[in-house]
């Protein structure tokens, strides 16, 4: 099929994609839209995963207070300069992630952060669930598996479904726009408050 420059100029539109890059995109997809577009998606997100050992030092420490002030949160979301720190791309991107805290209530921003005594505690609960259910007992450690995986995607951030599309979670989320931005996106740390919870939770 051949490939016009209205087409390239279309997905170029769209993706904000180099116009060369576009144009590989569209000869792969054999002039197909929408799989140019994920093959665009896929070749940033390469890109962007190579960036991560970049440092990130610069950034904005977002504020956002939801539902009259029953909800407040802080997070510190890092880039590599000054000049994208103050984008309105990376700008938008912070408050995003402020409003999935808010909404999602995180606790931890990896998996890697869940301490083994809380995902063992976990596994305990899955496992007495699969007895109590009457599972087969040589399907439950899968069952086990299952839950605790559930429960990593329920308490941290960047496993949890973005809650404008949910086919997107959080870490693609940042992929995306650091394959835009062309700079290593961090989310350093955060903190949410609900009006009235004890002060002992995390």
């Amino acid at each position: 099929m051949e490939i016009t420059t209205e087409m390239i100029k279309q997905l170029r539109a769209a993706t904000n994609a180099p116009m060369l890059d576009c144009r590989k995109a569209l000869q792969e997809a054999n002039g197909d839209y929408a799989k140019a577009v994920d093959w665009l998606r896929e070749k940033g997100m390469a890109t962007a995963a190579k960036r991560a050992n970049r440092d990130a030092s610069n950034g904005v420490v977002e504020m956002y207070s939801h539902g009259g002030g029953r909800v407040g949160v802080m997070v510190e979301l890092n880039c590599e300069t000054d000049f994208v720190a103050r984008a309105e791309q990376f700008r938008t991107l912070a408050h995003e992630i402020a409003l999935q805290i808010a909404a999602s209530a995180p606790r931890y921003i990896t998996a890697e952060e869940i301490p083994a005594a809380e995902l063992e505690h976990e596994a305990e609960i899955a496992r007495g669930r699969a007895k109590e259910e009457g599972k087969p007992e040589n399907i439950h450690a899968k069952i086990v598996e299952g839950r605790v995986e559930k429960f990593k995607d329920e308490v941290c951030l960047m496993r949890q479904a973005y809650i404008r599309d949910e086919s997107l979670t959080i870490e693609k989320l940042i992929l995306q726009n650091v394959a835009a931005i062309g700079e290593n996106v961090v989310v350093r740390r955060f903190q949410r408050w609900e009006l009235g919870e004890s002060t002992t939770q995390n």
